[in-house]
């Protein structure tokens, strides 16, 4: 009981902690979803367990939305964790700037607000349910923030399991939904949704940081090699996606029979991964716009205080030695 308090406790503050060496454990937090592929490609492929090595365990733990995930971290109970950009924001401020370090990104792309056919325009969604994956969730945030500025005061938004999402529209309960892939792409393959919306539209370059991996302070500070090791396992899986697409999707639906049941339609498969771009590049220079967007969607009052949130020193040194080009924090490393 000592010894598990003890790790729990470890999780609420890390600032001072020192260099322990290889972790004997690593608790990681990750989606069953596409948006995830770095985290699903890389258990497929053993990447997790290579890159650490033998004397250190990977206990993967599966989540649905990033509020729970990120109780998990300020709980204590997971060491690092794939993650929306949304959610990650509300960790680091939940925890004063304290608890966790966001040290890489992992997907950018891969959401869209997909419709009913007989839709076309977004002033026929009032009085209209449209969907998302949970309340404070990356695509909550999106959706609310656009529907402010479209000035649509009366559509509901119903927050609900992905799995439900699609059955809803089927039966033409709701109009539409904000989703992550594979779940845009699997209403419009499977349920004739269109898209209303594709959400690289509304950022430069059409790029937005979509999943992203962050880390309990403590840990970081305790096992800087492993957290090391965990980057490279990503980068490893970035690169299979590059060189081999086919068996990047195959390894995907591997895991996704195995944590769901069921694999996508090669159509779903498909058109998810034309959607996503894997890169470890988070993409920091969007995040003022990502906290700005909270109080635009009501999500908070206030836009949270991003100051000290990144520490890219671990993923540079991981890319500096693979020979790729270092990523920037756009300043938002600084306290």
């Amino acid at each position: 009981m000592v010894a598990g308090c003890s790790r729990a406790d470890r999780g609420t503050s890390g600032a001072s902690a020192t260099d322990q060496g290889p972790a004997s454990e690593v608790r990681l937090g990750y989606f069953p979803n596409v948006t995830h592929a770095s985290a699903l490609i890389g258990l497929d492929k053993g990447y997790f367990t290579q890159e650490p090595g033998s004397g250190t365990k990977v206990v993967p733990t599966m989540f649905n939305a990033g509020p729970d995930e990120v109780s998990a971290l300020l709980g204590g109970s997971l060491d690092m964790g794939f993650i929306g950009s949304g959610p990650a924001i509300n960790a680091f401020a939940k925890s004063g700037g304290d608890t966790v370090r966001l040290i890489s990104g992992a997907t950018s792309g891969g959401a869209q607000l997909v419709v009913q056919p007989g839709i076309s325009t977004p002033r026929q969604l009032q009085g209209k349910i449209v969907a998302d994956p949970q309340a404070g969730n990356t695509q909550d945030v999106a959706l609310k923030k656009w529907l402010a500025n479209q000035k649509l005061t009366g559509v509901n938004v119903q927050s609900e399991d992905n799995a439900v999402t699609l059955d809803q529209f089927r039966k033409g309960a709701i109009a539409g939904a904000w989703l992550p892939e594979p779940w845009s792409s699997r209403l419009v393959a499977e349920a004739g949704a269109k898209v209303l919306v594709d959400e690289k539209t509304l950022w430069p370059d059409g790029q937005f940081p979509a999943t992203v991996l962050v880390v309990r302070t403590q840990f970081l500070n305790e096992h800087p090699r492993t957290v090391q090791a965990v980057l490279q396992a990503i980068l490893d899986a970035e690169n299979l996606a590059s060189s081999d697409p086919g068996e990047a999707k195959a390894a995907v639906n591997r895991q996704l029979k195995a944590l769901t049941g069921a694999t996508l339609s090669q159509p779903a498969l498909d058109r998810s991964f034309a959607n996503i771009e894997l890169t470890t590049d988070p993409l920091a220079s969007r995040f003022p716009q990502l906290a700005a967007d909270q109080v635009t969607a009501g999500v908070t009052t206030t836009a949270p205080k991003l100051s000290g949130l990144f520490d890219l020193t671990p993923l540079n040194a991981v890319l500096t030695e693979a020979g790729r080009p270092t990523v920037s924090a756009a300043g938002l490393d600084q306290q």
